[in-house]
């Protein structure tokens, strides 16, 4: 990305206060970073300024031609201020690193922007067992370490802008996809699609307040990047969610599986709950030898799993680097977060299902996934859950967080059916018909084992098969909600086709291999 002026201007103060330059001959590491904490900080609200590697400074003015650097030693300076933005600032910080050739020599102007996550602090020393930070400000054209009433003032800028609602001075606009803009757009029905193709990725950023900054200047906010950039962890390093279950030993044993799940928001979402209904949530058949009705539950009820998983979504810090995590045992289902609730919400409140947060951690997730129908935004995540569990006839949500609002877990307790089901022993021989009856009603085959879709393949491989047919076939006796989800699974990776595609409705449709 260009610089929003000229560099004559930038090198000769025409439009940039001195306050707002500095210029350093060589590529002190330490001085660096110190510069670069101070001008993010931007103490006197100046818009940041500017580091020039390469220059040497006399008397506050520029020392032309240039001392220079080496062509090699650009790519390591870049390299080296991105690890410094993570380790040796904080809250990390990046500035914008653009090279430049004066009179035949190499520099390197850093553009740092005032944050919006000031204060800044940053490593006094760079040495290896350097534990002391400190905050540095810009007091004309001098670079200090902020103490006394300096420090106060600067405690009183702390910015309140949202994570998400923050420029990403990392990224330009052009990160933002089109493509998945307009998407959004004609999923939400929104007004602004028929307007959308005369505009300017820029304007229709904009119009959707997913682009800020000055007109010399844009940036994308995080959201949008979370939003409508395909590889948003490219900025938002553990932006994903890791899937992870267990075999019959549990954590404790040597065998588990796990699927990671990265993408724009809405993607990543609908993926991975996609994934957990069609893979870990079964079904349980329960006869009652008093009426001719069977009750159906689900080891985990979906519609508590979706707000669970939508709730860790919508309330994880994306400037924490730890995704979230679901973690599947035979006995229950835990969603983990980082970090946790708002320090307003109590846990007896919420174990109640009556805690309301004062403050929303991530606003504008929250509009976009109101939108698309993931979240109503009204703290009724909770009350959903524990709904969703006592109409399922299951045990009561579990929810947990420590002192320091430091992560958030919620925990699903399987079904006591299902888990009869699912830990019942080998029965003799002659049960084996009644055994493979119930782990099919159950569905407890139904994605982490290939039993019933190696069986299915085998009948169908012998010509088309009915639903009913297939339920037969599969040990059920009628056509549950295991079979449909194995037939859409198979159709939907292509595995089996449809003998009526136009028709996916008919009474005569059948299943057949490609």
């Amino acid at each position: 990305m260009p610089l929003p002026l000229s560099l004559p201007e930038l090198l000769h103060g025409n439009t940039v206060e001195w306050e707002r330059l500095e210029f350093k001959k060589g590529r002190n590491p330490a001085a660096v970073v110190h510069a670069i904490c101070a001008f993010a900080n931007d103490f006197r609200n100046l818009g940041g300024g500017y580091v020039v590697l390469g220059i040497e400074e006399s008397n506050g003015q520029p020392v032309l031609p240039p001392a220079g650097l080496a062509p090699e030693q650009l790519d390591a300076i870049q390299k080296e201020l991105v690890e410094l933005g993570y380790h040796a600032i904080a809250p990390y910080y990046h500035p914008l690193a653009v090279p430049y050739e004066i009179d035949g020599r190499l520099i390197l102007v850093l553009w740092v922007l005032g944050g919006q996550t000031r204060p800044y602090r940053c490593k006094v020393s760079l040495a290896k067992d350097a534990k002391e930070w400190a905050y540095y400000i810009r007091k004309g054209s001098t670079t200090l370490r902020a103490t006394g009433a300096d420090e106060t003032e600067l405690m009183s800028l702390a910015a309140t802008v949202p994570f998400d609602d923050r420029w990403n001075m990392q990224a330009s606009v052009d990160d933002l996809s089109r493509d998945l803009l307009l998407a959004y757009l004609r999923t939400v029905g929104s007004e602004l699609a028929a307007q959308a193709p005369g505009l300017s990725t820029e304007a229709l950023g904009r119009q959707m307040g997913v682009v800020g900054g000055l007109p010399e200047a844009p940036f994308p906010l995080n959201v949008g990047l979370m939003m409508f950039n395909p590889e948003p962890w490219r900025f938002f390093p553990t932006m994903q969610i890791d899937v992870v279950w267990f075999s019959a030993e549990g954590p404790g044993g040597s065998k588990f599986s796990e699927k990671i799940f990265r993408g724009p928001l809405p993607q990543m979402l609908r993926e991975s709950l996609d994934y957990l209904k069609r893979n870990l949530i079964s079904e349980t058949v329960i006869k009652h030898p008093d009426r001719a009705e069977a009750t159906r539950v689900e080891n985990f009820p979906y519609d508590a799993v979706e707000e669970a998983v939508v709730n860790a979504v919508y309330h994880r810090g994306y400037d924490t680097r730890e995704p979230v995590e679901i973690r599947v045992e035979r006995e229950e289902m835990v969603v983990l977060s980082y970090p946790g609730p708002d320090r307003s919400v109590r846990l007896e409140q919420l174990q109640k299902g009556k805690a309301n947060a004062r403050r929303y951690r991530n606003r504008r997730i929250g509009e976009f996934l109101k939108e698309l129908k993931f979240t109503e935004g009204r703290s009724t995540g909770i009350s959903k859950i524990l709904g969703a569990m006592r109409e399922n006839g299951s045990p009561a949500p579990e929810f947990e967080f420590d002192e320091d609002h430091s992560y958030f877990l919620v925990r699903l307790p399987a079904h006591p059916a299902a888990l009869e089901v699912a830990q019942q022993k080998p029965r003799p021989e002659s049960g084996a018909e009644s055994r493979a009856e119930s782990r099919a009603e159950s569905g407890l085959e139904s994605g982490l084992e290939s039993g019933p879709e190696s069986a299915l393949l085998e009948a169908l491989a012998k010509g088309p098969l009915s639903r009913a047919e297939i339920a037969q076939i599969l040990g059920h006796k009628r056509i549950s909600g295991t079979v449909n989800r194995l037939i859409r699974r198979l159709t939907q990776t292509g595995q089996i086709t449809r003998t009526l595609p136009d028709k996916p409705n008919s009474r005569l449709q059948k299943y057949r291999l490609p």
